[in-house]
């Protein structure tokens, strides 16, 4: 009685430094004309809030290792839960004899989740922002990110807010470059230079300010990455720049495929936790 009386205490005190950490940053953002439009603070346990979030399915892309499935996302005292698990099922789009990347293996090995805000919640400039905690073992590939509403990727634009892999956090965007291929505007930060493991203990404040200027990507207020919106413009002769557009944010967290390594050394079940995701508007 007395353990889970403590429990109830920690998690009460938790969503009262919570909700004081976010007024906190609400005033502070005021001052620079910043408004809150929309935030997923996940109070409440169970599945997300179906009004926010879909998910991706399968295997989806960059040749990675998971499944993913919605039931390995979910909510519990106060975060969201992205939970990486090894499991052995069939593979339902297995062929025999497939070259393709998703219909070779017989078994799936790996499920994840990725959620996503498309046809629900989209956004044209704003500071977004995400506080979370990620697991920074060989071959995990965690981020929080945005896709453009209208047009094929590359070409629809890419702001990588939050990614790792291989022992180092990356700040991205890219547009479509010469012969369909992306144009990358990249800048990396070694996570052994900011405190390795220790560092990756504790949460972290990810974010993006974005207008119509430039896009800028900070962590802990750190600048990391800032681009101006004139270098971003598809290089296919239409003069479409895919950032003057509505986007909508992911979360996900993937494993192995073209970047994210060697799993052998990794423990599972493995987890990616999300305190809240906001998007401010002046």
């Amino acid at each position: 009685m007395k353990s889970n009386i403590f429990l109830l205490f920690i998690f009460f005190t938790l969503l009262i430094a919570n909700s004081l950490n976010a007024r906190q940053f609400e005033k502070k953002y005021s001052k620079e004309g910043y408004k809150l439009v929309w935030s997923d603070e996940f109070k409440k346990d169970g599945f997300p809030d179906a009004s926010n979030w879909t998910y991706e399915k399968g295997f989806v892309r960059n040749e990675e290792l998971q499944w993913y499935q919605p039931e390995n996302a979910f909510c519990k005292n106060g975060f969201l839960i992205i939970e990486a698990r090894k499991e052995q099922k069939p593979n339902p789009l297995f062929e025999e004899g497939s070259n393709n990347w998703r219909k070779k293996p017989n078994n799936i090995e790996y499920t994840s989740a990725c959620l996503i805000t498309k046809d629900l919640r989209s956004f044209q400039y704003g500071r977004f922002e995400m506080r979370g905690r990620i697991d920074i073992s060989d071959g995990l590939w965690p981020a929080f990110w945005t896709l453009g509403e209208k047009g094929n990727w590359p070409a629809n634009g890419e702001i990588d807010i939050m990614e790792y892999y291989r022992g180092k956090l990356l700040a991205n965007i890219a547009s479509l470059g010469t012969s369909k291929k992306p144009k990358w505007f990249s800048n990396t930060k070694s996570t052994e230079e900011l405190g390795g493991k220790k560092w990756a203990a504790k949460f972290h404040i990810w974010r993006m300010d974005w207008d119509s200027e430039a896009i800028s990507l900070y962590v802990d207020g750190l600048l990391l990455n800032k681009t101006t919106l004139k270098q971003l413009k598809n290089d296919d002769g239409t003069g479409i720049n895919p950032f003057m557009q509505k986007h909508y944010i992911l979360l996900d967290l993937a494993m192995g495929g073209l970047n994210g390594g060697d799993l052998k050394d990794t423990k599972f079940p493995n987890r990616m936790e999300v305190d809240y995701v906001r998007v401010y508007q002046k």
